[in-house]
């Protein structure tokens, strides 16, 4: 299987990262916000995929736990990464 069309196999649950380019409406908007103007990164959990679409429910701290439905002639890599940290609290004596 090629590789850039493997996250079509990717198992329900996999933490991944995926790197999409942005079309010139997007990189005009990014770029106008003062971030990058040609690639952008979603981390997420994935909830499915077919051969059309990937679905991710977005796992990062700094975003909403929406739904990101990324179209398959938009992605360009990805990479399967570990689970998030959980965050541990110091008890104050």
């Amino acid at each position: 299987m090629d590789q850039r069309a493997a996250w079509r196999e990717l198992p329900v649950g996999t933490r991944v990262v995926v790197r999409t380019r942005l079309n010139a409406a997007e990189a005009e908007e990014a770029k106008a916000a003062g971030q990058g103007a040609v690639w952008s990164d979603v981390i997420g959990i994935v909830v499915s995929s077919t051969d059309d679409e990937l679905v991710l429910r977005r796992d990062s701290p700094r975003k909403p736990a929406d739904l990101v439905v990324i179209g398959c002639e938009k992605i360009h890599t990805y990479r399967e990464i570990p689970p998030r940290p959980t965050r541990v609290r110091r008890m104050e004596p």
